[in-house]
């Protein structure tokens, strides 16, 4: 068996090439305990790297669901308080038509008095109805306009639906249109408010009854609605409560992918440089060796 012949120069350049690969790995194990990942760049891991990128995809399309689900719930929310108001009044309105309904009790200063408070909450809920969230009519469909009534009490927003996706393929509408909840004009909640003071200042029983009935109609028509955008509301609730949780799951993914073990990567270093000094320490002994050692 023959055996090749090994040069001074084999040995040499052996010995450097040991010594430049221990270097190198001892400067990437310092680089990962000093940055404190293990993904600093595309070449550490390609399969590691592109798996990061799509948590991190993931994770930014998370964030947007979650920002859109926090301003569809502001919406709804003020939705929900400008609800409570408008149907406390609208019963507060049914009222003062039961009072005025009872002829023997209501004088006409009584039903003045009684039609001049209708006539407050006629503007107080014209108000009511130009509720806005961050400058947008909430009862104003899609308009672009900062309000969705007129001072008569004509609607003048656009009707149309203010979503806001808050998953894939998710999408929920966050807004009311006015007549949905008010009525269309000419038979508005503002035209039965204005009819009922009329009546209430002629002593018409027969208006003030027909009053009465649309009153208790508009009612259980504010308080339907109420009630879907209270579920609307829970909807989105539900949908931030479930992004925490997926956010600390994808957070943690992208941690085991990117992050390094920093007790690993301590000790790690320590025998990177035991390695690369006992390249040094062995290589010194081998390009120390001169032409009196080969004659010796």
């Amino acid at each position: 068996m023959a055996i090749g012949r090994v040069t001074q120069n084999m040995m040499v350049r052996s010995s450097m090439a040991a010594i430049e690969t221990n270097a190198s790995r001892l400067a990437e194990s310092q680089e990962r305990l000093s940055t404190g990942r293990k993904l600093n760049r595309p070449s550490d891991s390609p399969t590691d790297t592109i798996a990061a990128m799509r948590v991190r995809a993931e994770k930014a399309e998370l964030a947007q669901h979650t920002r859109n689900a926090e301003d569809g719930l502001g919406w709804l929310n003020q939705l929900d308080g400008a609800f409570s108001s408008i149907t406390t009044q609208v019963r507060r309105a049914r009222d003062l038509a039961l009072q005025g309904a009872n002829e023997g009790m209501s004088s006409a200063a009584a039903r003045e008095a009684l039609a001049v408070e209708v006539d407050q909450l006629r503007e107080s809920l014209k108000s009511a109805a130009n509720t806005q969230y961050l400058g947008r009519p909430v009862f104003g469909g899609v308009t672009a306009g900062s309000q969705a009534y007129d001072a008569n009490g004509d609607w003048i927003g656009e009707a149309g639906a203010v979503n806001r996706t808050i998953g894939n393929g998710v999408v929920i509408a966050v807004n009311v249109n006015g007549p949905d909840v008010f009525g269309v004009d000419g038979a508005s909640l503002f035209d039965e408010l204005e009819s009922l003071s009329n009546s209430l200042r002629a002593g018409d029983s027969t208006g003030i009854r027909g009053s009465i009935d649309a009153l208790n109609a508009r009612e259980q028509k504010i308080v339907t609605t109420h009630a879907d955008v209270g579920i609307r509301a829970g909807r989105l609730e539900g949908v931030l409560t479930q992004a925490t949780s997926s956010e600390l799951t994808l957070t943690a993914r992208l941690s085991d992918l990117e992050d390094a073990d920093l007790i690993k990567s301590a000790i790690d270093v320590k025998l990177q440089e035991v390695a690369y000094q006992s390249a040094l320490a062995s290589s010194s002994r081998i390009l120390s060796v001169s032409l009196l050692d080969y004659l010796r």
